[in-house]
């Protein structure tokens, strides 16, 4: 009969990575899994958010009831992402969560039972299983959700798992696969951090290694239009590297773009460049994405990004955000805007004194582009 060490064994081989988080059960598994030698193939980290306060925290938010599907696909989801943030290489990774309630030093009126989710980068796996209660004791029912939780653990990972179980005809196990949408969408439910969009259109989800650019260009693109292609070009001259446009779905005193919206302005790209579209609609937010970056940016912008009025009034929260994202390794690149009937450069941004070095200038001689959005949105507009 296959052991769980056996099968732990098998899951160590994939190349699979995971965070996985327990709640109520599901301890055994994270013990099974430490105890045979590759654990450190496998495990990214191991979480347990036991109390509410944890449990809020590791999802960001209050869930309707503890023990449920929909909390188990938050937790897996949360794994999910936190495994995204601590992968170091192109490798799969995936989160699983395992919430549950079983027999303890105590009656209890409802149901004995637990409910798994496995999370990667295509689909999200449930498992529901409800357990005979009163058949086994804590350590039988804790045994046989650990049980489950390799089972879930070794099918995301490929695995035909043949571990038993160890269900009785009182048990009711169910279980469902459910597609993740298409990447524009799982962006803007908040599902995923980053969509990479090549020239050619095609699209991938999240992946660091590639969606991790050394020069960014971003910007609204309502519409892109050739100003936008001039400077990533002359950036890209400066700063000897290619330069990526972004897009923030999201944005600091505005709705959130629709899919619809999205695809319009991306569909602006075809064979001018790659896109990165995000969720982080301050620089702050963009250089937590992208460490080590260069954002190319206007005057106008770098004049935002210098005004305490955008950081509610306060001097600290600016200086505290250029010193974090200076940390991160990033700086700004500042082409040159006409206001009025003056071309302004950098020597007109107020940069904080010590800042200095956070900026650098592109000179008025290798660019200079007259246009803007807003204009051709107004002229638009007018025609």
């Amino acid at each position: 009969m296959t052991e769980p060490r056996d099968l732990v064994g098998k899951i160590h081989s994939t190349p699979q990575r995971a965070v996985v988080a327990v709640a109520g059960a599901g301890s055994q598994a994270v013990a099974w899994l430490l105890d045979v030698a590759g654990a450190s193939r496998t495990l990214l980290e191991v979480l347990v958010p036991y109390g509410s306060k944890s449990m809020v925290d590791f999802l960001g938010q209050e869930p309707d009831q503890y023990v449920s599907v929909a909390t188990a696909e938050d937790m897996a989801r949360s794994a999910y992402r936190r495994a995204q943030s601590l992968r170091e290489e192109d490798y799969p990774v995936l989160g699983l969560g395992c919430t549950a309630t079983i027999a303890t030093d105590r009656p209890k009126r409802g149901e004995h039972r637990c409910h798994i989710a496995v999370w990667d980068d295509d689909r999200v796996a449930t498992y529901t299983l409800v357990l005979d209660k009163g058949y086994r004791d804590r350590a039988g029912e804790e045994d046989v959700v650990s049980r489950l939780v390799l089972q879930a653990l070794a099918e995301a990972c490929g695995i035909e798992p043949d571990l038993p179980v160890g269900l009785t005809g009182g048990d009711k196990l169910d279980s469902q696969t459910r597609e993740h949408g298409d990447p524009v969408s799982r962006l803007l439910a908040g599902d995923a951090s980053t969509v990479l969009v090549s020239t050619d259109g095609s699209m991938t989800v999240d992946r660091p290694t590639l969606a991790k650019p050394a020069a960014l260009l971003p910007g609204s693109f309502s519409p892109f239009h050739h100003g936008h292609a001039q400077l990533a070009e002359c950036a890209s001259e400066i700063l000897g590297t290619k330069v990526v446009y972004e897009l923030s779905v999201v944005n600091v005193d505005k709705p959130q773009l629709a899919q619809s919206e999205v695809i319009s302005r991306l569909s602006q790209f075809a064979d001018k460049g790659s896109v990165v579209l995000t969720r982080a609609e301050t620089f702050r937010k963009k250089a937590d994405l992208f460490p080590g970056s260069t954002f190319v940016i206007g005057w106008d912008t770098a004049v935002r990004l210098v005004a305490p009025r955008y950081y509610g009034g306060e001097s600290v929260a600016m200086l505290t955000a250029l010193a974090e994202i200076w940390a991160l390794g990033c700086r700004f690149l500042v082409a040159g805007r006409r206001d009025g009937e003056t071309f302004r450069t950098l020597d007109d941004v107020p940069v904080p004194q010590g800042f200095q070095p956070l900026f650098q200038a592109i000179p008025e001689s290798e660019f200079r582009a007259d246009i803007s959005s807003t204009a051709l949105r107004e002229q638009a507009a007018f025609n």
